[in-house]
């Protein structure tokens, strides 16, 4: 089976880890140890957080300035419209910014926001 891996700078390693705990997301450890962390999103999907002098050094370039620009849109599929939405608002309890309502698109029903660091992602439900 193919893995993906999202890697993104964070400011702090224990907020950003909570705000995803708070998604479902499952942290390996309960307090991060060094300059990284990884939480499990799915069996074949893993966010991998980096304080941002880490993420930098493996990249060799700087982080981009998520209030001015996106390095990438991350999309999450969900079980059902209602759980896209579910999600979203969770992403917006913990600290994060709704990207206002759902939008659909034929069979795809799809609804963003950004986490505390900037970075855009987006759930969606494709229905049969």
């Amino acid at each position: 089976m193919t893995m993906t891996f999202i890697n993104l700078p964070v400011r702090d390693l224990s907020t950003a880890a909570e705000f995803y705990r708070a998604l479902g997301f499952v942290a390996d450890q309960t307090e991060p140890t060094g300059d990284s962390l990884a939480l499990t999103i799915s069996d074949g999907t893993r966010l991998m957080l980096h304080v941002r002098s880490a993420f930098e050094a493996y990249t060799g370039v700087s982080a981009p300035d998520t209030a001015t620009s996106r390095e990438v849109i991350v999309g999450l599929s969900a079980q059902s419209r209602e759980q896209v939405d579910e999600l979203v608002d969770q992403a917006a309890v913990a600290g994060g910014e709704s990207l206002g309502p759902g939008v659909a698109n034929g069979p795809m029903y799809m609804r963003g926001f950004r986490d505390l660091d900037g970075h855009q992602w987006s759930f969606l439900h494709m229905s049969s």
